[in-house]
């Protein structure tokens, strides 16, 4: 539906749809389409190549499955606005003004929510933390994951080091025939950096310590209380992320309700000319 450029009353020579921005809008949905085919391919080889079933036990949803929804729902939103702004389609271009806004205000919500419900978002985080330590064996992933949230907060466990024993591996229990019976995982070491030879078994046995004697030997503080920490020193650092990531979107929506007001304009226009288009004086 594009039009050529001129003066306005200049019949059909003039065009209110801007080729600025309508090829921005076209740009902008281009990019985010070939990401949500990258999410989508991902996801699809990410699920192929799992197959420890019971570790995804602790997670509230397949991480893969998750990408490629994601990747799904996000390929078609952005294929309604690349073929909306080129062709100048308003049904199109509304589907994904409408869609995109819907998502930022979910966001929105999901934020509010999080923060004011911050005490049951840190019981969830806690079950979905003890339910990893469960099946820390079962999954390479997920103990690499869990290895080096540790090392990197300087943590042990969910609330404290006597959590492995959730584990059928670490558990106390004097049935357990495991070898690592009440000990703990290598990352919850604390090592020296001038240490020549590394111990990898130094949490061997760490559970049936004290507090403060296991303390000189690995970390003894829960990875819970850790993250909340990090979350509170950093919030300006997560604020500019979620602003990072809320910019496009209303980019994005006050570009494609321009180019629909803009396509609405030239379609007043060319009625109005097809109208008039039999005055001679017009």
């Amino acid at each position: 539906m594009g039009g050529r450029r001129g003066a306005p009353g200049s019949g059909d020579d003039y065009s209110f749809v801007s080729p600025v921005v309508k090829y921005l809008v076209f740009l902008f949905n281009f990019i985010f389409w070939i990401i949500s085919l990258v999410m989508v391919g991902i996801g699809v080889y990410a699920r192929m190549m799992k197959h420890a079933e019971a570790a995804l036990a602790c997670l509230a949803v397949d991480p893969a499955i998750m990408l490629m929804v994601v990747g799904i729902l996000m390929f078609i939103i952005t294929f309604c606005g690349c073929v909306g702004s080129l062709r100048e389609n308003i049904c199109l271009l509304q589907t994904f003004c409408i869609c995109l806004t819907v998502i930022f205000l979910l966001q929105l919500a999901a934020g509010i929510l999080g923060f004011v419900f911050s005490d049951k978002a840190r019981n969830r985080v806690t079950e979905m933390i003890n339910n990893a330590v469960v099946h820390y064996r079962e999954d390479i992933d997920l103990q690499n994951l869990i290895d080096f949230g540790q090392k990197e907060f300087g943590c042990c466990g969910g609330v404290t080091y006597t959590d492995w024993s959730r584990n059928m591996y670490f558990d106390c229990n004097l049935d357990n025939p495991s070898r690592e019976r009440c000990s703990v995982p290598f990352s919850c070491c604390i090592l020296s950096k001038d240490q020549q030879v590394i111990n990898t078994m130094c949490g061997q046995g760490m559970q049936n310590l004290e507090y403060i004697e296991a303390g000189d030997h690995i970390y003894t503080n829960g990875c819970i209380d850790k993250l909340v920490n990090w979350i509170h020193s950093n919030l300006f650092l997560l604020g500019g992320i979620a602003l990072g990531l809320a910019i496009p979107q209303l980019v994005g929506i006050l570009l494609s309700q321009i180019l629909i007001n803009q396509i609405k304009d030239q379609i007043k226009l060319q009625n109005y000319n097809l109208k008039h288009s039999s005055d001679p004086w017009s």
